[in-house]
C-alpha cells in the first residue's frame, strides 16, 4: 500500500481523478466492513476513507449518523477497527484514510494513537473537529509515523484561513462542498469551481471535493471544475446498510464501478 501523496502523484502522471469512497466501520459488523474494503479495492477505488464510529459525530449527515449508531450498538470499538484494518491492509492497494474525532485521539494520547494506526497500516487521517490553531502539532507528529493529516476548507473559511489549510494540510486538501454535515445531496453546489480556483491560486496540493457527492454526474461535474478527488460518503454507506450483507456488498461494488467509469 503507498502514502497518499504517491497515490496522487501516481495519478496526477495519469491525468485521473481520484474516487475516495467513505464507509462506517462496523456496520453492519466488523467482518463486512472487511469484505467492504476489499470490493471497494477491487472495484475503481483509489483511496478509500474508513470512518471510526463516535457518539456525536458533529460533521455527519443522518446516513453516517445512523451508520455509526448501528455500528456503536454491535460494540465496535477503535482497538477493534484497528484489528480488522491490520487483517486487510496488506491486501490494499488503496492507502486507507482514517476518519476519526479529536476526542478519541486525545483520550488515547497523540502519540500512542498515531503509532497504533500506523503499526495497522493506515496512510492518511482526517479529523473534522480538529482546529486549525491546534493543527500542527498533530501534523507533525503523524508525519513521523508516516500518518498524511489532511485537513478540511469549508465554504466558509476566510481566505487568509484557506491559505493556510493548504499550507499545513498533507496528502490532500479536503474541501468541503456544502455548508453543514454530509448527506445525499440533488445538486453540487456551483461555489465549489469557484472554491476550486481559490484554492490553486495558493497551492499546488491536491484538492478533493466531499460532501453531498452523491451519483455519477455529481462525480463527473466536480472533475470537470478541476479536482483531484472525488470523495463519496453517503450513498456507499446507505447500499451498504441496504439489505443483507451480502447485498449491500454488491451493491457498492457496482456503485463504485460506476463512478470509476465516470472519472476516466
Amino acid at each position: 500500500m503507498v502514502s497518499v501523496s504517491d497515490c496522487f502523484a501516481e495519478l496526477r502522471r495519469q491525468n485521473r481523478c481520484a474516487l475516495i469512497p467513505f464507509i462506517t466501520a462496523g456496520d453492519p459488523d466488523l467482518e463486512t466492513t472487511a469484505k467492504a474494503l476489499q470490493a471497494l479495492d477491487e472495484n475503481g477505488a483509489d483511496i478509500i476513507e474508513l470512518g471510526v464510529p463516535y457518539s456525536d459525530p458533529l460533521a455527519d449527515g443522518p446516513a453516517i449518523q445512523a451508520a455509526a449508531t448501528r455500528a456503536l450498538e454491535q460494540g465496535t470499538r477503535l482497538d477493534d477497527v484497528l484489528e480488522m484494518v491490520t487483517r486487510v491492509s496488506p491486501g490494499l492497494r488503496s492507502p486507507i484514510v482514517l476518519f476519526t474525532y479529536y476526542n478519541p485521539i486525545l483520550n488515547r494520547g497523540i502519540d500512542r494513537f498515531l503509532q497504533q494506526i500506523a503499526a495497522a497500516g493506515v496512510k492518511g487521517l482526517v479529523v473534522p473537529d480538529l482546529p486549525l490553531e491546534e493543527a500542527q502539532q498533530l501534523v507533525d507528529r503523524a508525519q513521523q509515523q508516516g500518518i498524511e493529516v489532511v485537513l478540511l476548507v469549508a465554504p466558509t473559511s476566510s481566505a487568509d484561513r484557506i491559505a493556510s489549510i493548504a499550507q499545513q494540510s498533507r496528502g490532500f486538501i479536503y474541501l468541503v462542498s456544502v455548508t453543514g454535515v454530509t448527506g445525499v445531496r440533488d445538486r453540487v453546489e456551483f461555489r465549489v469551481k469557484d472554491l476550486l480556483v481559490q484554492l490553486r491560486e495558493v497551492t499546488d496540493k491536491p484538492i478533493g471535493v466531499g460532501f453531498g457527492i452523491s451519483s455519477p454526474e455529481h462525480a463527473r461535474q466536480i472533475r470537470d471544475w478541476g479536482a483531484d478527488a472525488v470523495i463519496v460518503g453517503s450513498a456507499f454507506v446507505k447500499r451498504l446498510a441496504d439489505g443483507t450483507p451480502e447485498q449491500g456488498l454488491a451493491a457498492i461494488a457496482e456503485f463504485c464501478q460506476s463512478l470509476r467509469q465516470t472519472l476516466k
